[in-house]
């Protein structure tokens, strides 16, 4: 039993009456699919009712009615936007008509075709033609059902078992802006290249004052730099602009699609440039058409895309990016950029007055050879731990190669290090830092508003000055987990050498190491600076009394962590009391201040809290304001606010840009999660070409090695439901077999986690296995929720591809919203093959 909904609209005295009928039928519509084919755009007609008629007669006249009704719906207007990527067996690709751009295969295209050819419009017809083609995955399946209990087809060609996973890739920039618009605009033009008579009739794409965009359809073999003339035919007919009728062009960029080249090209002017007749006429001609003909978007839109995904990501980076600074030879550590992931490694590298030890971790000894591992295309890993005597704190690090050089010895000292509550395994990689890289400006054509031209500001020469000085970026990962710890712990270190342990122990400064913190933080929502500090608390709530300490403060609140989980939650009133820093004045009365609890994590441990404003004034406030004003000098701001302004951002911009590690974005689509899309800085990652190769579109990469295993996706999205976005970051290591020689997805790859691999000779057969046959990956995917994006910074690309194209630009918005989680996928192959002693 089918119900079917249909509005209508009449129009009587000039009062509409909206009437909803709800039939209920017996037959399905389907029946009559040839009447509706043939009546396809034809509803609108005069003889179309008169036709209908004599065609229907046989039918009852309560079916007759409803199946007219159906013949306009499908001829009424769609604005739905069409994404068959990931639904269709076939390659999509972008596809514009009317203004929208679809992204249809090669079947679905001629299908569109064919259906605007009959409903002169995009239509419901259309739409619904379109999704449901014979190579619909869901139509597919569909058949598949009803076919249950009928002999299966024999061939092998056909699995109809998902085996593709696409995703598109977005990189963090360049983000590049044009110096003027360019308008759509379709034109005949007539192109003689240099040194050769023939003109060429092609048609352009878009053109701007200074170049143009077209179609080349020919053999000729065509160069950047390559010199030609422009004709533009179809202008002639109807304007005119000077005398002149070619003009001389340069190849600027090339474009190969389904064998025709399109080329952009650039003006090129025999004498000195002045503005002549062809010129003015392009700037009236594009202003006053551009809302008509569209302004081509393409690059704006690109950009705040990946924008908008490296505000979600880089703020939920597990690595910890290193600044190392060069200063008349003395290579040490001076920036680091730090967010909530990545806290605990830079917290681990502090002594007991919390100086940063980074010193420790990064020696120029230790940076020739992270650069002699990136030249084989390896990390360095770095075995560590902290050994505490008379209340001061020594470090002891050895990486593998030095371990290397006695593999007896590197046992003992591994089983050695692992027995401390301490150790920890750092992975180090190295980037180049790369200037050009620090502006990251936005893609407007110059019409940026005077309001929002702060946001689009050139980086300081005093920053740029400061990038010189920095060589390279120490990205610091911690791989730290209790398997591996426990696996380490088997070694025995028996006889252990203690006089080769003290060579890779680190003395201490005699001044502290000069190393700034930068937050990486897109939107910051504070109103006024915080400060790091540590101090005894008392908090009390209707006679139940908790003890804790402060994290942080600033004059309107601070940050709390209790010894013990606490039955808080938000709005609450409670009452602090300052026991240490009461010693420290008399001027004021710390003890019962009120503070309104604004959030408090998962665990009911840190709160964060605001002073509550009783009457009129509040004590608390007062103390922190004048604290603040006679300690400025002394107290550690919670984010280093630099005294070098366009720094922060300069060597942010540096770091997204060069990111190797890449990411996995989680988008809602309505009660579900997709996981569609990739995001990194530069192409590095050993996994991701495996995945294009398994891909079987040219433009998308195949997430099946990372989404084959549904125990361990699932576990991942049910958590994501379930985290807040101050919650530390929820890892899964995934181990991965690859066989690139077997053309069958769900045979060439195999997916295991930790809890189906339980011990450690389980790993190392699926290891020894994987590698005999092909390729081995172990990937630590850490799961993250993502915080809101910083709409100030995002809303003039957003708004200027709204003015010409609002769909898009809702469109977009909507995409912008929808991410609720990230996933950050480490490599961490060589380390497990080492721990496993299948790699030296």
């Amino acid at each position: 039993m089918e119900v079917i909904n249909y509005h209508f609209n009449f129009t009587a005295y000039k009062k509409c009456y909206y009437i909803e009928l709800k039939a209920e039928m017996t037959t399905d519509i389907s029946k009559y699919q040839k009447i509706v084919d043939q009546f396809r755009g034809n509803v609108l007609k005069n003889d179309f009712e008169k036709n209908f008629s004599a065609m229907t007669q046989h039918i009852p006249k309560t079916e007759r009615f409803l199946l007219k009704m159906e013949l306009k719906r499908l001829a009424t207007v769609c604005t739905r936007l069409i994404d068959l990527r990931g639904h269709v067996d076939g390659e999509c690709r972008p596809f514009e008509h009317d203004g929208r751009r679809h992204y249809l295969d090669d079947i679905a295209i001629k299908v569109y075709e064919e259906n605007i050819s009959f409903y002169q419009s995009y239509t419901f017809g259309v739409y619904e033609a379109v999704m449901n083609t014979e190579n619909n995955f869901r139509v597919i399946y569909q058949k598949e059902k009803s076919n249950i209990g009928k002999p299966l087809p024999t061939e092998t060609g056909k699995v109809f078992e998902k085996t593709q996973y696409p995703a598109s890739l977005y990189t963090f920039g360049p983000y590049h802006n044009r110096s003027e618009e360019r308008m759509n605009f379709a034109i005949t033009i007539d192109v003689q290249l240099e040194n050769d008579n023939k003109e060429y009739e092609c048609t352009s794409s878009d053109i701007s004052v200074e170049g143009c965009r077209f179609r080349f359809n020919y053999p000729n073999n065509i160069s950047i730099g390559q010199s030609f003339s422009i004709r533009f035919r179809g202008f002639e007919d109807e304007f005119q602009f000077g005398k002149e009728k070619s003009f001389n062009f340069e190849v600027r960029n090339i474009q190969k699609v389904d064998r025709v080249q399109l080329i952009g090209c650039q003006r090129v002017y025999s004498n000195e440039k002045s503005i002549d007749g062809f010129q003015s006429f392009l700037k009236g001609f594009i202003q006053g058409n551009k809302r008509r003909y569209k302004i081509n978007l393409d690059n704006t839109i690109n950009a705040i895309q990946s924008r908008n995904f490296e505000q979600y990501s880089l703020p939920k980076s597990n690595e910890l990016p290193i600044f190392v600074e060069d200063s008349k030879g003395d290579v040490l550590p001076r920036y680091a950029l730090t967010c909530h992931n990545n806290q605990s490694i830079y917290q681990y590298w502090q002594d007991e007055k919390r100086h940063s030890t980074l010193y420790c971790l990064v020696t120029p000894e230790r940076i020739l050879r992270i650069r002699k591992a990136h030249a084989l295309g390896k990390s360095l890993l770095v075995y560590s731990f902290v050994h505490k005597s008379q209340g001061k704190s020594f470090f002891y690090t050895a990486d593998v190669q030095q371990l290397n050089d006695d593999s007896e010895f590197k046992r003992k000292f591994l089983g050695f290090a692992a027995s401390k509550p301490s150790f920890a395994i750092t992975q180090l990689s190295i980037i180049d830092v790369d200037v050009d890289k620090a502006h990251s400006p936005l893609t407007l054509s110059n019409t940026l508003t005077k309001k929002n031209q702060y946001l689009n500001l050139p980086i300081p020469n005093d920053a740029i000055a400061t990038l010189y000085t920095l060589p390279c970026i120490i990205v610091a990962n911690d791989l730290t987990d209790e398997f591996k710890v426990e696996q380490y712990k088997q070694l025995p270190f028996d006889k252990i050498e203690t006089s080769r342990l003290k060579n890779f122990g680190h003395k201490r400064l005699t001044s502290p190491l000069l190393m700034d913190e930068v937050g990486i933080n897109y939107k910051n929502q504070r109103q006024e600076a915080r400060f790091k500090y540590i101090t005894p608390v008392e908090l009390e709530i209707e006679g139940i009394r908790c003890v804790g300490k402060s994290n942080d403060f600033s004059i309107l609140g601070l940050k709390l962590e209790l010894e013990k989980p606490s039955v808080l939650k938000k709005g609450d009133v409670v009452y602090l009391t300052f026991p240490g820093l009461q010693k420290i004045t008399s001027a004021f009365d710390l003890k019962g201040l009120p503070y309104e609890l604004m959030r408090i994590n998962k665990s009911k441990t840190v709160l964060n809290l605001r002073v509550y404003v009783e009457k009129h004034q509040h004590m608390g406030r007062s103390f922190f304001k004048a604290l603040i004003a006679k300690n400025r000098d002394k107290l550690t701001p919670d984010e280093y606010a630099l005294l070098i302004p366009g720094l922060a951002k300069a060597l942010r911009n540096v770091y997204s840009r060069s990111l190797t590690i890449p990411s996995l974005m989680v988008q809602t689509s309505g009660s579900r999660y997709k996981l569609e899309t990739l995001v990194c800085g530069t192409v590095q990652n050993k996994l991701l070409p495996v995945m294009k190769q398994l891909s079987d579109s040219q433009s998308l990469y195949n997430l099946y090695p990372l989404l084959n295993n549904l125990q361990a996706t699932n576990a991942m999205t049910s958590s994501l439901k379930k985290m807040q976005d101050d919650d530390a970051a929820i890892s899964q290591t995934l181990y991965i077999a690859v066989n690139l020689e077997n053309d069958i997805i769900d045979q060439a790859v195999t997916t295991k986690t930790l809890s189906e691999l339980t011990s450690p000779m389980l790993q190392k057969m699926f290891i020894s296995r994987a590698i005999n046959h092909g390729l081995f990956f172990c990937i630590q995917a850490k799961l993250s929720r993502t915080d809101d994006p910083d709409m100030d910074h995002l809303n003039p690309e957003l708004s200027y591809i709204s003015s010409y194209a609002i769909h898009r630009g809702k469109q977009i918005e909507q995409d912008i919203w929808s991410v609720s989680g990230v996933i950050q996928l480490l490599d961490i192959t060589q380390e497990t093959l080492i721990r496993h002693e299948l790699l030296s």
